[in-house]
Order: structure tokens, then C-alpha cells, then sequence
């Protein structure tokens, strides 16, 4: 598992994109983890799966509800990340309100999971390789901090426990 200290590994995740802008048409995009990091302060949370029960109701709306403050206190993007499609990642945005707050960041094949050691299998429970439940500070590309939970829990990687590492 990656620990504090540790540089991000490089890897290529994708976004759907609403909006054409520079560089990024409508769909799914992809981008380079190591570029999207340098010189920049990012939090990252990682979970299980999109529409699920304490994803949905807890996890993305807390980190929703204190983006300014966490914005406020040095943190220049927010990201999301699961073992999901960019479409379903950009559906589940959509749902969420996340548009200008979290970026909804799909790792489809779990491929920067498991290079950060945050995999866990649920095929027992229909689900496939996922991501475990868990939040970083990224300092450019360098982990800061990591919150990873415990199995079945949800209690150190919320927004509030983040932002409190920021204090």
C-alpha cells in the first residue's frame, strides 16, 4: 500500500466532460495522474462504487458540502475515485451535484487502485475489483496524508476528518 511520503504512480484515469473546453471535448477524457498533480495541493477520496448506499448518502455529499472550506484551506481540487466507467462517474455527478466542486474521477479498470495498493476484491458480492474506502492529500504528487478505513467502516476518510489534517 502506498504510504506518506510517497510519490502518486503515474497512471491514466478518465473524466466525462460536459462541457467542451481546451483540450477536452464531450465525454470521456482521459489524463495523466503525475500531470494533473504537479504543483498542486489535491484531496482524493477513493470508494467502493457509484450509487451505493454510504457513497451516495455520505461520503460524495460530505466532501459536496465542505469544498469551500476545504478550498479555503489550501486544497486546489477535489477528486472522487472509483472503479467505475466515465459515464456512470459523470451520471453520478450529475446526481450528486458535484459540477464545480468534486471532479468525478472513473479508474475503469482499477488500474491506479491497485498500483496504490487500495484494491479489495468483491466478486463475492457481484461487485468485481473495487477500490477500498479511503482519502489523501496530495501535495504535488507527493502523499501528505492517508485516511484508509477499515473494513465496513466509515471514519477517517470524510471530508470533516480531512479537513481537519489541514488545520
Amino acid at each position: 500500500m502506498i504510504k506518506v511520503g510517497e510519490k502518486l504512480p503515474d497512471a491514466t484515469l478518465f473524466e466525462y466532460v460536459e462541457e467542451p473546453a481546451e483540450g477536452c471535448t464531450v465525454g470521456p477524457t482521459s489524463f495523466s495522474v503525475r500531470e494533473q498533480t504537479a504543483g498542486r495541493r489535491v484531496a482524493i477520496f477513493g470508494l467502493p462504487g457509484a450509487f451505493t448506499p454510504t457513497c451516495s448518502a455520505k461520503h460524495v455529499p460530505g466532501y459536496v458540502e465542505k469544498a469551500d472550506a476545504l478550498r479555503a484551506a489550501g486544497i486546489d481540487e477535489i477528486w472522487c475515485v472509483s472503479v467505475n466507467d466515465a459515464f456512470v462517474m459523470g451520471a453520478w455527478g450529475r446526481d450528486q451535484h458535484t459540477s464545480g466542486k468534486v471532479r468525478m474521477i472513473a479508474d475503469g479498470s482499477a488500474a491506479f487502485t491497485r498500483a496504490l495498493g487500495l484494491d479489495q476484491d468483491l466478486s463475492a458480492r457481484g461487485m468485481g475489483i473495487r477500490s477500498q474506502r479511503y482519502a489523501m492529500v496530495i501535495d504535488d504528487g507527493v502523499v501528505k496524508t492517508l485516511n484508509v478505513e477499515a473494513p465496513g467502516k466509515f471514519e477517517v476518510s470524510d471530508a470533516a476528518s480531512i479537513l481537519a489534517t489541514l488545520s
